[in-house]
């Protein structure tokens, strides 16, 4: 039985500018239909990766396929209007002189019936046909940026490149026009890559998430496993804030205001540091005065002052003083929950939400 190969496949692509990688080693693959995600900080090489499979950067060393046929290493070049990719960006680069419609056509062989029928089918999908005579100016945005997903989709591209799309749309506007743009690409069947610095705007779209840091992606997979099975302590809090709690091995073990953690394969005598996030730290309310008390889930709860208490619209962030060892634990509770400066608290946290990991 035959398998299907990637829509998209880069292997070990690399790229230097003044002989420096900004892209180091980066190996990817896209199925049909789904969307993968470049996630990371900027500067790390995502949109460079995204210039060189769209053919505008040429790599140093790598080789890029379409469908299991290679277009592009460092000898053969197919030139980036014959690779059926269609890019979009933040600057949506619509033509002011033209109308919605004609936007949408340029570039879009056939008849004319035949370019009118595609236009007016993209434009319906991202509820813009009424605007078709219009011009550019006269919208806002979000349809603006509608418009510029209908012209990159137009020619059936089979891949769709994305590069900070939603960036420079008001928040409010944002999640709408992520989940329509999400629709209309999974109608249209194209494998997506997405570039973003936006952890939230990854988990909200991406199929897979490829984590990436210094010209490498660190951590593939799926935006559940990316977010609960990080592979190391900057993965972590790239997602949201942390705590971390630091200390020394001890025949496997590790000292904490919580108790004793593992730490397996760590030697002794070896740092550790336990990073938590602040909406799986457990504020126990109803503990009182008492002393720790172990739980299969949760191991010990830990006393200390509450420092400071804001308000964020949904939760409450709290930041409390451990009597362990004096450090500053931030916890997140839902709703409005301002304790005073000085109020004692006791938090828990459940085991398998924390990330234990060797100090190097």
């Amino acid at each position: 039985m035959s398998v299907t190969p990637p829509r998209l496949e880069i292997r070990n692509l690399v790229r230097r500018f003044d002989g420096r990688p900004v892209v180091d080693d980066v190996s990817l693959k896209v199925m049909p239909g789904q969307v993968t995600c470049l996630l990371g900080p900027s500067g790390c090489g995502k949109s460079t990766t995204l210039r060189m499979i769209a053919g505008v950067e040429m790599q140093d060393e790598g080789e890029i396929y379409v469908d299991g046929k290679l277009i592009c290493d460092t000898v053969f070049r197919v030139p980036p209007e014959r690779r059926h990719i269609g890019l979009m960006f933040q600057d949506f680069a619509l033509f002011p002189h033209l109308t919605v419609g004609d936007n949408v056509a340029f570039g879009l062989s056939g008849s004319k019936d035949q370019k009118r029928a595609r236009v007016k089918e993209l434009l319906d999908k991202v509820g813009l046909k009424r605007f078709i005579d219009s011009y550019p100016y006269l919208l806002s945005g979000g349809e603006q940026q509608r418009v510029a997903l209908a012209r990159a989709l137009a020619p059936r591209p089979k891949i769709m490149l994305m590069d900070e799309p939603f960036s420079g749309l008001d928040n409010r506007l944002r999640d709408d026009i992520r989940d329509q743009t999400l629709e209309v690409l999974k109608q249209e069947d194209a494998a997506v890559l997405l570039v973003t610095h936006e952890p939230e705007e990854a988990m909200r779209m991406a199929d897979e998430i490829a984590l990436m840091r210094d010209g490498r992606i660190v951590q593939q997979g799926a935006p559940y496993n990316i977010y609960y099975a990080p592979r190391d302590k900057q993965a972590v809090a790239f997602f949201s804030d942390t705590n971390v709690i630091r200390g020394t091995v001890r025949g496997a073990l590790t000292e904490t205001p919580f108790g004793q953690f593992l730490a397996p394969g760590v030697p002794d005598g070896n740092d550790v540091e336990i990073v938590i996030r602040p909406q799986h730290l457990k504020i126990e309310f109803d503990r009182g005065g008492k002393g720790p008390l172990p739980t299969p889930q949760h191991g010990s709860a830990a006393r200390g002052e509450v420092v400071r208490a804001r308000f964020m619209g949904s939760e409450s962030l709290v930041e409390i003083r451990m009597d362990y060892d004096g450090s500053v634990l931030k916890a997140t509770v839902p709703n409005v929950f301002l304790p005073s400066p000085g109020r004692v608290l006791w938090l828990m946290f459940r085991r398998d939400r924390c990330f234990v990991f060797p100090v190097t």
